[in-house]
């Protein structure tokens, strides 16, 4: 899905492979295989390709199928890796340009990101099982299965799992971020 695309992106600016590792700092071999299916990227990769491509994370994936009506179904979502691979968001809705939802699911004592931080957009976090701590700025929020929390990211935030069991949560972001 985003292999597809992050090729098409890549032709329209008439990039190599090589140019574009140059560009983002990562291998010519990783965007091959992210390119034909082989492996997914991290959130930091599709970070940097995104800045690199001038597009936001969300316009990475291909959205040549109608935005009207979509479902999604599991196993058939694409998948976002954090930066060191603690967390994998699964994509519930195609992008739009106006609105990321995304599945989250973080182990025992993980964290989101090593450090928090932040991007014009604003952010809503339901819990789905188990109590994600929420670091905004320099506040712990405790939130607790059904509870959600809203706030804006252009704060410093993190998500955080400091139970013993597995945290499930939904995020909505909009805009979605580079």
């Amino acid at each position: 899905m985003i292999g597809g695309r992050l090729r098409d992106l890549r032709a329209e600016q008439d990039l190599s492979l090589r140019a574009l590792a140059e560009r983002t700092g990562l291998s010519a071999t990783l965007l091959s295989q992210i390119e034909r299916g082989k492996v997914e990227p991290s959130l930091k990769s599709l970070r940097l390709l995104a800045s690199v491509l001038g597009q936001s994370v969300g316009e990475l994936f291909d959205s040549s199928e109608s935005l009207t009506v979509r479902i999604s179904r599991p196993g058939e979502r694409s998948r976002i890796t954090s930066p060191r691979g603690y967390i994998q968001y699964e994509r519930l809705a195609p992008s739009n340009g106006q609105l990321e939802v995304l599945r989250g699911v973080l182990a025992p004592g993980e964290v989101s990101s090593d450090e928090p931080w932040s991007h014009p957009s604003i952010e809503c976090v339901v819990v789905l099982a188990g109590t994600l701590t929420v670091h905004v700025a320099e506040t712990a929020h405790e939130v607790t299965a059904g509870e959600s929390v809203t706030f804006d990211s252009r704060q410093p935030h993190r998500y955080q799992n400091v139970t013993d069991g597995v945290v499930e949560f939904l995020v909505s972001v909009a805009p979605p971020s580079p």
